[in-house]
C-alpha cells in the first residue's frame, strides 16, 4: 500500500495560514451543514412517526436546540424547534442510478429548514427531549423539553403544538403555548449542565445537576403536573457535568463530575447518597453514556482528552459508596484526542460503536469490536498514533454535542459554535 507519510490528521496537525479543510464527500452517505442565529452548544433529536430503520432519501429530521447569545443580548436567546427535510444523499461518481431514482426530483432537492422558536431569557447550557406515549393511536405523543439555563433555572416546555405546526395545515402556536409548563427553582441561581430524562418512566422523570454538586429529581404525574424533590442527592465535591439514567433499572442513575469521579445512585436511598463512587480520571469527567444494548457498559470522557469504557460489574459498592478493593480499570481507553471530550454516545442499536466529540474540532466514530490481535485490523496505513478502532474522523469547528438518530441508521447530528451538521 502506498502511504502518504505526511498524512494530515484532523485535531493533531495545524493548518498553515490560508489553508482550509474540505470534507471528502465520497466518504459520506449524507452530509449537510446549517447555521443558527446564535451558537447552539446543546441539541437533541426528536423521534417522529415516519418509521424506524429508514434508509431512503431524502431524509427528514426533527430536533431541538438552545442558543447562546452574546453577553448583553441575552433577550435574543431562544429554544429552536426544527424540522430539517429534503436532506439528500451525496452524489457518488460511478454509481448507476435506477430509472426510478433518476426520475425522482426530490432526491436532489435543496435542503429545507423550518423552525418554530420559543423565547428564552438566558443562554442554554443543556437541552434534552422526552416523549410521553400516545393516549390513542390518533393522538400525537406529548413531547417535552427540559432546558437548563445559565441563570440556574430549568424550564420544561411542551413542544407538541410546535411540532404539529410543521405538518398539520392550519396549526397555530399561541403565546401561551410558548410559556413553560413548569419552571424548576430548586437550583436557585446556580447554573448547571447535567440533564436527563428517564427512558423507563413514560410520564416523565427528570434529573438535573448543578455546579454546586447537587442533583435533583423531578417527576411528572399522570395528570401532567410536576413535583420536584427538594432534597438533593449529594456526594460530589465539585460540579455535576453529566447525568444518565440506567437503561435497564428504573431507580438507578449515574453521574459524572469535575471532581474526577463517576457515581452510581439508587433514588430509593433515603440518605440521597451514592451507592458506588469510582475515581475514573485525574481531571474533570465531562460526559458519560450508558450502553442501551449492554447495560453493564458505561463510557466516559474527560478533560484530558481520554475517553474510556467501564464494565460496571467490576464496580463493587462499599458502605461509604466508594468502590471496594483496587480501583477498577477500564476495559478500553483511548488518548487519540488531545483536547477535552465534550460528547460521548453509544450507537442506539450496536453496542460496539461509539461517537465522540472533542475540543480539537473533531467528531470521531469508533468500533470497539476491532480485534487488536488481527493483523489486518492493526494496519493503520503507516499513520502513527491512530488506534485501529478509529473508524472515522469528521472535522467540525467548536463541536460540542453529537447524537445518533434513533430511526435513521448511521446518522449523527452534531452542534457547536459553527452551527449544525
Amino acid at each position: 500500500m502506498d502511504v502518504d507519510q505526511d498524512t494530515f490528521i484532523v485535531g493533531r496537525h495545524k493548518l498553515s495560514p490560508g489553508e482550509t479543510l474540505a470534507p471528502d464527500l465520497s466518504a459520506y452517505e449524507m452530509i449537510h451543514t446549517l447555521e443558527a442565529p446564535w451558537p447552539c452548544l446543546s441539541s437533541d433529536i426528536v423521534r417522529d412517526n415516519l418509521g424506524d430503520d429508514r434508509k431512503s432519501y431524502p431524509a427528514t429530521v426533527y430536533a431541538v436546540a438552545g442558543t447562546q447569545a452574546a453577553r448583553g443580548r441575552e433577550k435574543e436567546n431562544e429554544l429552536m424547534v426544527m424540522k430539517l427535510s429534503s436532506l439528500s444523499r451525496m452524489d457518488r461518481e460511478g454509481e448507476e442510478e435506477s430509472d426510478e431514482e433518476e426520475d425522482d426530483d426530490d432526491e436532489n432537492a435543496d435542503p429545507i429548514l423550518e423552525t418554530k422558536s420559543i423565547p428564552l431569557n438566558s443562554c442554554t447550557n443543556r437541552i434534552r427531549v422526552h416523549q410521553a406515549p400516545q393516549a390513542t393511536a390518533a393522538k400525537s405523543p406529548t413531547t417535552l423539553t427540559a432546558t437548563m439555563l445559565e441563570s440556574g433555572q430549568v424550564m420544561i416546555h411542551d413542544i407538541t403544538p410546535h411540532l404539529s405546526y410543521f405538518d398539520t395545515p392550519g396549526t397555530t402556536v399561541s403565546p401561551q403555548q410558548n410559556k413553560p409548563v413548569y419552571t424548576m427553582g430548586v437550583h436557585k441561581k446556580t447554573e448547571g449542565y447535567a440533564v436527563d430524562w428517564s427512558p423507563l418512566h413514560p410520564s416523565g422523570r427528570l434529573l438535573t445537576g448543578d455546579n454546586d454538586g447537587k442533583i435533583f429529581a423531578t417527576t411528572r404525574k399522570d395528570d401532567g403536573t410536576f413535583v420536584a424533590d427538594s432534597t438533593p442527592f449529594t456526594g460530589h465535591a465539585s460540579s455535576v457535568e453529566e447525568l444518565q439514567w440506567s437503561p435497564s433499572e428504573r431507580q438507578v442513575f449515574a453521574s459524572a463530575s469535575s471532581d474526577g469521579t463517576v457515581k452510581v445512585w439508587d433514588v430509593r436511598s433515603k440518605a440521597h447518597k451514592p451507592a458506588v463512587s469510582v475515581q475514573v480520571s485525574s481531571t474533570d469527567v465531562n460526559v458519560l453514556s450508558w450502553s442501551h444494548q449492554t447495560s453493564h457498559l458505561l463510557a466516559t470522557g474527560a478533560d484530558d482528552g481520554q475517553w474510556a469504557v467501564w464494565d460496571l460489574r467490576q464496580w463493587k459498592p462499599s458502605a461509604n459508596g466508594s468502590a471496594t478493593g483496587s480501583t477498577p480499570t477500564p476495559v478500553a481507553a483511548f488518548n487519540f484526542h488531545k483536547e477535552q471530550i465534550t460528547s460521548v454516545e453509544w450507537h442506539p442499536t450496536d453496542d460496539s460503536i461509539v461517537a465522540v466529540a472533542a475540543g480539537d474540532n473533531t467528531l470521531t466514530l469508533w468500533d470497539l469490536a476491532v480485534e487488536l490481535d488481527d493483523e489486518e485490523s492493526r494496519d493503520t496505513a503507516g499513520v502513527k498514533d491512530v488506534p485501529p478502532q478509529l473508524l472515522f474522523v469528521h472535522y467540525m469547528e467548536q463541536v460540542k454535542e453529537a447524537h445518533w438518530h434513533p430511526q435513521i441508521p448511521g446518522t449523527v447530528m452534531a452542534t457547536g459554535g459553527s452551527g449544525f451538521g
